[in-house]
């Protein structure tokens, strides 16, 4: 198996499969059908849940059956998701998409990250983890970019609709390809079979005996937790300060844009400082910066938000490196379920908080839930960190 070949597969999955401008109006769109904020909260903790629930056993599923055909299962019911959406008139329609947008998540997650690092292994190359995981992060935004450019501008001249018709076909292609990639056999102290439950067991053993990387994950978990509800509500925060829908396109490039720097350098970073340092000028950003966004409201929060995102890159190679480095190949897409699925249990918890005070206070107040999130976290991980992250 050429490992180049294999590598630049994925890189044009993960484009096709981001290449979607539905999600430049996605939020807009779905008020126009009725959809309140707390709805659309609602819908991403039923997404939250399906991943919760399916992340573990679909990690297994990689491992035991094939990390390819997971990545294919999640590219045809993406396709489905986005169908789904397009003819949704009731929450219902939207809670259907999104339970089959977290059944293919939790079917990816795990395993193409696994599927990744196995291919560089196989080669004698897993050094280069980090920067091919970067890179691939960098194919997302880049096709974000290229999505957001011209999803506002066909919003404006065809109508929201169309852009799900455009997304539906960029999620089509990501599948096509996905049903080429080649898939490493690696031998392993565990080529014998295993019961399914010991696949948990080991997982589990090996997070207690690793304290360093679960604060390192769990780092990685809050910091994703906080972008997530930016991504989510970026739309309305900006709409609030009344900021003209022609620009949404702009400043959705401008997200995805710089996040590119920090996947990329990432690898180069983190050999100039400790993770610990690095984590943690991560998480006063985003404290410090979502204090801002509920404190100030103005035009000024525009550049608060870029500059979030601008550190945000160099946050998940980061942690996924620090995981795939300490792993055996066998339980490689199990124990990265684990980390999705942290993520997804605290992405609950953030929206049960961020609804709440949503509901009250708009979306800044939401914003300011989150800050106190990051800030507590922050203190946390500083008084506990000392000697075990490096």
């Amino acid at each position: 198996m050429n490992y180049i070949n294999n590598v630049w597969k994925l890189y044009a999955i993960r484009f096709f499969h981001n290449l979607i401008p539905a999600y430049v109006i996605e939020r807009l769109f779905w008020e126009e059908k009725g959809m309140t904020i707390l709805m659309v909260v609602y819908a991403e903790i039923i997404y939250a849940i399906t991943v919760i629930l399916l992340e573990i056993p679909s990690g297994i599923i990689a491992d035991k059956w094939s990390r390819k055909k997971m990545i294919v299962i999640d590219g045809i019911l993406g396709c489905c998701e986005l169908l789904i959406l397009i003819f949704a008139t009731h929450f219902w329609h939207f809670a259907a998409a999104i339970f089959l947008a977290g059944i293919g998540r939790a079917a990816s997650s795990g395993a193409e990250n696994a599927l990744l690092y196995d291919t560089l292994l196989s080669h004698g190359k897993e050094d280069s983890y980090e920067k091919c995981l970067g890179r691939l992060n960098a194919c997302d935004f880049t096709a974000a970019v290229l999505a957001a450019l011209s999803g506002s501008l066909m919003a404006g001249w065809f109508g929201f609709e169309f852009n799900y018709w455009v997304s539906v076909a960029g999620m089509f292609g990501s599948t096509l390809i996905s049903l080429v990639l080649d898939e490493p056999v690696l031998k392993s102290r565990t080529d014998e079979h295993i019961a399914i439950w010991d696949y948990v067991k080991e997982s589990v053993l090996f997070f207690r005996k690793h304290e360093g990387v679960c604060l390192v994950l769990l780092s990685g978990m809050v910091a994703g937790a906080a972008l997530n509800y930016i991504d989510e509500f970026w739309q309305l925060y900006i709409s609030r300060l009344g900021v003209p829908v022609i620009y949404f396109g702009l400043f959705s490039a401008g997200l995805s844009f710089l996040r590119l720097p920090g996947n990329v350098l990432a690898y180069k970073i983190r050999s100039g400082m400790s993770y610990r340092s690095l984590i943690s000028v991560i998480l006063l950003v985003f404290a410090a910066g979502l204090f801002y966004l509920y404190a100030v409201r103005g035009y000024s929060s525009l550049i608060v938000i870029l500059l979030i995102c601008l550190v945000s890159g160099v946050i998940e190679p980061l942690a996924s490196g620090y995981l795939h480095h300490r792993i055996d190949s066998s339980m490689r897409a199990t124990i990265d379920s684990f980390q999705s699925l942290g993520l997804r249990a605290l992405n609950v918890i953030v929206g049960l908080g961020f609804g709440f005070f949503s509901a009250r206070y708009d979306v800044f107040g939401g914003y300011g839930f989150i800050s106190f999130i990051c800030g507590v976290y922050l203190i946390c991980f500083l008084l506990s960190s000392k000697d075990v992250v490096e």
